[in-house]
C-alpha cells in the first residue's frame, strides 16, 4: 500500500490537485524528475512526470539507449546515489548533457523511511530518488571536469600505496630473518618509486587545466600548505571556489554540529563530510600552527582559554580549508598582513 500510494502522489499533482503552499520542499508546478537506482550489471530508471520505468545495461550501449530513452523533452533533473565505481560510466557519458544530481545513498535511504517505505528493490529506489529530487527541490551539480575521474583515481592509488607502507614500516621493525628484511625494504623502495610517480602523474594533470593550475599555486602560497596538500584538496574537493565559508566547512565535515534539546545543552561535534578532505588537512593545521601568523595567534588564543588542543586544531584545519576557497573564489594569492 505504502509503495502504492507514492506512485499515485505524481498522478494527483498533474490532475491539478493544488499542492499545499505549507508544505516543505514542494514546488507550484511538477518537477519532470528522474531517479536512476545504479547496480553493477543495470540501470532502473523513473520519470516522475509521465510513471515511466525502464532498465538498461550498465554499459555504454545502455548509457546511450538510456539518453534515447529520455528523448528530446529535457528533464528538471536526473537524481542518482553515489556508487563507487558503478556511476563513473554515467558520469562521464551524461554529464554535461544532462542536469545530473547525485546524493548521498544514506540520506536517500533515510528520505524514503521517511515518507513510510521500508521495502527496497531497484524499481522502488528509483522512484524514490525521483521523488527526492522534486520533494527536496534539489539543484542540478555542476558539470564534472573530463579529467576529474582519472585524478580520483590516482589519488586513490597514492592512499592505497601510503597504507601499505606504513604496514612494510611497522612490520619490519619486528622483523629478524634476514629474506624477510630484504623484501621488505625491497618493496619500500619500490612504494616509493612509485608514490613519485604517481605524485608526478598528478601534478602533470593538474597542470594541463589552467584553473587548476592557477588553484594549485594559490593553494601552494598558504603558509602550512604544500604540494601534496594542494593537489589532494583540489582532487577531493573540485567544487572549492564556488561555495560559501559554511558550505566549505560542512562539505570538509569541520562544521561543529549543535546537539539541544530543551534546557539540555550537549557538546558540540563535527560530522560526517569528506573523510579524505578532512585527514588531508590535520598535518597543515600542525604547521599553521607554528608557522602561519594569523592561525598561530589563533591556536594560541585558544589553548589559552583552555580549550582542548584537537579543538584548537580542528579550529584551524576549517580555517584552513575556509581561506583556501576565499583565496580562489578572489583569485588571488595569500599575502601576510601588512602591520
Amino acid at each position: 500500500m505504502i509503495s502504492h500510494r507514492l506512485r499515485m502522489r505524481p498522478e494527483r499533482i498533474q490532475s491539478g490537485a493544488k499542492p499545499s503552499t505549507t508544505s516543505i520542499g514542494h514546488a507550484k508546478t511538477m518537477k519532470d524528475s528522474i531517479g536512476i537506482d545504479i547496480s553493477k550489471a543495470t540501470l532502473d530508471v523513473h520519470r516522475l512526470k509521465t510513471g515511466e520505468t525502464a532498465q538498461f545495461a550498465n554499459s555504454p550501449t545502455g548509457l546511450r539507449a538510456l539518453h534515447r530513452w529520455i528523448g528530446t523533452q529535457m528533464p528538471d533533473i536526473v537524481v542518482y546515489e553515489a556508487t563507487g565505481a558503478y556511476h563513473r560510466a554515467l558520469e562521464c557519458s551524461l554529464s554535461g548533457k544532462l542536469p545530473l544530481v547525485k546524493v548521498n545513498p544514506l540520506q536517500a535511504r533515510y528520505f524514503a523511511k521517511a515518507c513510510g517505505t521500508r521495502a527496497k528493490t531497484d524499481t522502488l529506489d528509483a522512484q524514490m530518488l525521483a521523488t527526492m529530487g522534486k520533494s527536496l527541490n534539489l539543484s542540478p551539480d555542476m558539470p564534472i571536469d573530463k579529467d576529474q575521474h582519472v585524478l580520483k583515481e590516482l589519488q586513490v592509488a597514492r592512499k592505497a600505496l601510503i597504507k601499505e607502507r606504513t604496514r612494510l614500516g611497522n612490520r619490519e621493525k619486528t622483523q629478524t630473518f634476514p629474506l624477510l628484511k630484504r623484501q621488505s625494504k625491497a618493496r619500500l623502495d619500490q612504494i616509493a618509486r612509485q608514490l613519485m610517480q604517481l605524485e608526478e602523474a598528478l601534478l602533470a594533470l593538474l597542470k594541463q587545466s589552467p584553473k587548476k593550475a592557477r588553484a594549485f599555486d594559490i593553494l601552494c602560497s598558504i603558509p602550512g600548505l604544500g604540494p601534496v596538500t594542494a593537489m589532494t584538496i583540489l582532487v577531493e574537493c573540485p567544487e572549492i571556489g564556488t561555495m560559501t565559508r559554511k558550505q566549505i566547512a560542512s562539505l570538509a565535515g569541520l562544521a561543529p554540529m549543535v546537539r539541544q534539546s530543551g534546557q539540555w545543552r550537549g557538546k558540540a561535534f563535527i560530522q560526517g563530510g569528506r573523510k579524505f578532505l578532512r585527514d588531508a588537512l590535520y598535518m597543515p593545521a600542525l604547521v599553521a600552527a607554528r608557522y602561519n601568523p594569523d592561525l598561530r595567534q589563533k591556536y594560541q588564543t585558544m589553548t589559552k582559554a583552555q580549550k582542548p588542543a584537537k579543538v584548537a586544531l580542528t579550529c584551524l584545519m576549517r580555517k584552513l580549508i575556509e581561506l583556501a576557497n576565499a583565496l580562489i573564489k578572489q583569485d588571488r594569492k595569500w599575502l601576510p598582513k601588512t602591520a
